[in-house]
């Protein structure tokens, strides 16, 4: 019997149609992968199969029953979101098992009894933390591994949906994840699968579902298909996957020069970016690279060593300058740090240069509205317009708003920290022809941060591997991925 089903599922929302009399079902000891672009209607299925949307056709059917007429029965489908949801200032403890009832907690809750219930969960997830331990002090990857683990200690689920897991892990605890995956479908229970790791899904997947348009377009199990046939099912075309995004035309002129730079996570740090070139940085969760970035934009502090941007002294410690003066970064937690969720695209576009806006004293509305419309055209944002709230766009749409909001500012340098991260394979290749058309028509100096080694290779003129807070080797365009992984794992360093 089938233990979760989607029957002629059709949810719309002002303008759009996001779900189009969808049937879709998933079976016990399976792991099912569902995949498709950024807005074709992955995250509104699992917002009608866990409850929070209510459709305005179909049914959700859990072992058989239809859970819109007993919402009890969503209590069956535990659901891991892409994004930490986590209580930082709770201990690693009592978020495992919120809610205590759900975990078969019952009556007063005894913090000793509930770290020592911990312990068992945490070991077998490898999260290498203690059970008293406040949230917001361990690393994201084990927050990540921790909100998995809740989901599997309440009593009553039988399938377990996960929202782009591997996000925010590093290798090592994929692997881990993947283990426990594998023995949660031992249990005979159902896994959802969603994710944009297209060698993710053939390793882990038994079966794959292809969204497209807010439509099922596809299914077929793993074994059946190729990398090529889950391209042309998303996006409806052919992508050329040996197609490289690196920029032709690189200056001799030096743009950014970092001299002996040491800050938090990084050491005697020195290297070069030329004007139109795009420099990648790879290395290991936990390598420094960020830091060393947000360092250099001001937002972190710098111990020893000094920047020249276009030949001047940079000054550190200042954000304020760094967006002034032409250096912006765009973070890699795009929903908590990249833009104003409950904003319109308009006002996110405009809070960054209210100075160019101003007639006379007070704000051009027509001044924003210009200027949200140039950047919804030129960088083709999917919207119906630019009183859309950001929150609602795709990942992929909401990165072209930032980038469009960047260059309203004129800048430089731009970083690019994860550009991709959570984002299609079809909008990724936007994205990188993006960055290649600033760097070549602009002669903008683009350094590129990125833990996805085909994504590195793909894009950059030159990579820098970090390791451990400092540069273990540099390559040019030619290198092979091997010597790069060797350098990030700290073999060549």
């Amino acid at each position: 019997m089938k233990i979760l089903e989607a029957k002629n599922i059709t949810k719309m929302f002002p303008g759009v149609v996001a779900l189009d009399s969808v049937d879709v079902a998933f079976e016990p000891g399976e792991i099912h992968a569902i995949i498709g672009e950024n807005g074709a209607g992955k995250s509104t299925l699992i917002k009608c199969l866990t409850g929070v949307y209510e459709p305005e056709e179909g049914e959700v059917l859990v072992g058989g029953k239809n859970a819109r007429k007993n919402k009890a029965l969503f209590d069956k489908v535990a659901y891991v979101p892409q994004e930490i949801d986590l209580f930082g200032y709770m201990s690693v403890a009592e978020n495992l098992f919120i809610p205590y009832e759900k975990s078969g907690i019952k009556g007063n809750v005894n913090q000793k009894e509930l770290e020592k219930r911990a312990i068992p969960v945490l070991e077998k997830f490898s999260i290498p933390v203690r059970p008293g331990e406040l949230v917001k002090d361990i690393s994201i990857s084990s927050q990540q591994l921790l909100q998995i683990a809740r989901a599997t200690v309440h009593e009553d689920y039988e399938t377990l949906i996960l929202d782009e897991p591997t996000t925010s892990l590093t290798s090592r605890d994929t692997r881990i994840l993947f283990d426990i995956v594998e023995n949660i479908r031992k249990e005979n229970k159902a896994v959802i699968f969603i994710s944009h790791k297209l060698e993710e899904i053939f390793e882990l997947a038994d079966v794959i579902t292809v969204f497209r348009n807010g439509k099922k377009v596809a299914y077929s199990e793993i074994k059946d298909i190729d990398t090529g046939w889950v391209i042309r099912q998303m996006t409806g075309r052919e992508l050329d996957q040996n197609e490289r995004f690196y920029s032709t035309a690189v200056t001799d002129e030096v743009l950014l020069e970092v001299s002996h730079l040491t800050g938090e996570r990084f050491r005697d740090v020195s290297f070069q970016l030329k004007k139109g070139e795009i420099l990648g940085f790879s290395g290991l969760v936990g390598a420094g690279r960020s830091e060393l970035m947000q360092a250099i934009f001001g937002y972190l502090p710098v111990y020893e060593g000094s920047v020249k941007l276009d030949g001047k002294d940079w000054k550190l410690g200042d954000t304020n300058f760094s967006v002034n003066h032409g250096f912006i970064y765009l973070p890699e937690e795009r929903k908590k740090q990249g833009i104003l969720p409950d904003l319109s695209i308009r006002d996110n576009i405009s809070i960054s240069v209210l100075d160019q806006l101003k007639s006379g004293l007070n704000i051009s509305r027509k001044k924003e509205e210009e200027l949200a419309r140039e950047v919804i055209d030129t960088y083709d944002v999917k919207t119906p317009g630019a009183d859309k709230e950001i929150q609602f766009l795709s990942g992929g749409n909401q990165q072209k708003v930032i980038i469009g909001r960047a260059m309203a500012c004129k800048p430089k340098l731009l970083v690019f920290d994860e550009p991709t991260k959570g984002i299609d394979v079809g909008t990724k290749t936007e994205i990188y022809r993006l960055m290649k058309r600033l760097a070549e028509t602009e002669g903008i100096g683009i350094i590129m941060i990125s833990s996805e080694m085909e994504e590195i290779k793909k894009c950059s003129n030159r990579v820098i591997a970090m390791y451990d807070g400092r540069i273990a080797g540099e390559f040019d365009e030619y290198a092979d991925q091997q010597s790069i992984l060797k350098a990030i794992i700290g073999v060549s360093a």
